[in-house]
């Protein structure tokens, strides 16, 4: 008996320690899907467009170093239309349509110390740049870009106990290890020079979305 006890040994030692030294399964990317609002930092704004706030939507991906750290890229878009002033041709107008289209490279910390942890809290940052296009009637459009940066934190929230087996097969299927519900705010500043001074483009956004690890 104790013969066959270390022969059984022997065999699944390598097994044992070959186990030990590959990593768990884990997701190594991220999607994000987001909207939410802007609220510019120019000023005037609300006096000219009507509203201190316009919509804001974004798509994010990003690589998992680890489970709490990652880096990725993200676009968005928003849009306001009014009467009044154009910010960048720093003029009196008509009808006026700015639109927005920040794009961010960014780090992520997670503070996530569990795979069920129901609230995971993260904080991030990095290069921003943002496009924008100016029309103006009769008066032709402007477009450009400003560089600057950004700095974000938000809570993110499991959705996989609600439904077990939903969640289950989600992964089996789409390879979703696990689906987030999470609300964000940012703050970006990005700076261009124009006729009439230096703008800041940037803003503060509150957002709220869904979280998809792959």
């Amino acid at each position: 008996m104790k013969r066959v006890f270390y022969i059984l040994f022997v065999i699944f030692l390598p097994l044992v320690a070959i186990a030990a030294d590959q990593p768990a399964e884990r997701p190594h990317w991220s999607l994000e899907l987001k909207g939410g609002l802007f609220y510019p930092a120019l000023s005037n704004w609300k006096e000219f467009y009507g509203s201190g706030k316009t919509d804001e939507y974004d798509l994010a991906l990003a690589y998992k170093f680890t489970r709490r750290l990652e880096l990725g890229i993200e676009g968005g878009y928003s849009r306001s239309g009014g009467e009044g002033f154009a910010p960048v041709h720093g003029v009196n107008a008509g009808h006026v349509v700015y639109n927005l289209y920040p794009v961010n490279v960014f780090a992520l910390y997670r503070g996530l110390v569990n795979e069920d942890q129901w609230l995971v809290p993260y904080i991030g940052g990095g290069f921003t740049r943002m496009y924008y296009q100016e029309k103006v009637d009769f008066q032709g459009s402007t477009k450009g870009h400003a560089d600057g940066y950004h700095a974000r934190a938000g809570l993110q929230f499991l959705l996989d106990g609600l439904d077990r087996s939903a969640a289950n097969s989600f992964y089996l299927d789409d390879g979703v290890f696990h689906t987030y519900f999470f609300i964000e705010a940012r703050y970006t500043r990005a700076m261009i020079d124009t006729a009439s001074g230096s703008l800041d483009l940037g803003g503060k956004s509150y957002l709220a979305g869904l979280l998809f690890e792959f």
